[in-house]
């Protein structure tokens, strides 16, 4: 099993080797009407190789650390070089002593627009602003960082987390046209990526971070050992999603984590006692009812 720590600090994403991410990109320009594609296999490709071989911290990673992840762009419109689109992030992790990879991120974003000309250059500079494009790709390059250091350290993708604060803090701050500017912004809506990164720096959900280690490292990955123990430890934090959706309900990173895990919950607890099931199924839809069909299998 891969330990990683915070040795020092991030560094200017360069283009060197030992890169983090293993990522795969898919554009789908059904809706737009012509026939040079062209231009979304060279969007796509550059947007591959950005996220793939830029050096986004000063770590070194193995070729099995690297982290798995999926970019799914849906293009809605393209008018005078204005892309409006949809784009859909996962992000896995795999689990100690098995084949199986937990997620970790399974993010929509709705608001996903940039500027965009075909052979544009796709560079990143810290603490700098160049692209909204740019800027939405090393948000979620960070934010997948965050999650998968949190996941093997208690708190570790702190450091990750605060370079997307600063990305969002950056692009709130200089002249982007409306469509550009949302997701951005504080009062936009309550799942952007404004409201993410505020969610997961805000001290009162310390507890659903330190709970999001424990899930992991003391539950998921025991399990090859011993199934019943790493379940229980689950069991036994998961209240503090409870405790997270009450002090303010229907916070972002609460529903954001069970778009990630609902799934994985169930598989986790069909297996589980009479009153583990019980008290799961009664949290679960408690904070996320919406997802009844999902959790109506732990009555089975």
């Amino acid at each position: 099993m891969r330990k990683r720590f915070i040795i020092a600090l991030l560094c200017m994403a360069t283009m060197v080797s030992a890169q983090e991410f293993q990522c795969s990109v898919s554009i789908n320009s059904d809706q737009i009407e012509g026939s040079n594609k062209q231009v979304f296999e060279t969007l796509r490709s550059s947007i591959e190789e950005y996220v793939n071989q830029n050096k986004w911290t000063n770590l070194q990673f193995m070729e099995h650390e690297k982290i798995d992840c999926q970019m799914m762009i849906v293009v809605k419109a393209v008018e005078d070089n204005l892309y409006t689109c949809e784009m859909t992030l996962q992000s896995r992790r795999p689990v100690y002593g098995s084949n199986y990879k937990t997620p970790l991120v399974n993010f929509q974003d709705r608001n996903f627009n940039f500027t965009y000309q075909e052979y544009d250059q796709i560079v990143y500079q810290q603490n700098q602003f160049t692209t909204n494009l740019t800027a939405m790709l090393a948000y979620y390059c960070y934010l997948m960082l965050g999650y998968d250091f949190d996941s093997f350290q208690r708190l570790g993708g702190t450091p990750f987390f605060q370079a997307c604060e600063e990305i969002v803090n950056a692009c709130q701050s200089v002249s982007m046209g409306g469509l550009e500017q949302k997701g951005w912004l504080a009062f936009d809506s309550n799942r952007n990526r404004y409201a993410l990164i505020n969610n997961l720096m805000d001290e009162a959900f310390k507890p659903f971070r330190q709970y999001f280690y424990e899930y992991h490292r003391m539950g998921l990955d025991i399990m090859a050992d011993n199934v019943a123990n790493g379940r229980a430890r689950i069991a036994e934090g998961i209240g503090v999603l409870k405790e997270a959706n009450r002090a303010r309900p229907a916070t972002f990173v609460v529903n954001s984590f069970l778009d990630a895990k609902a799934d994985e919950l169930v598989s986790i607890f069909e297996q589980g006692t009479a009153q583990e099931k019980k008290n799961v199924y009664e949290l679960l839809m408690d904070i996320d009812p919406t997802r009844q069909n999902t959790y109506d299998k732990l009555n089975k």
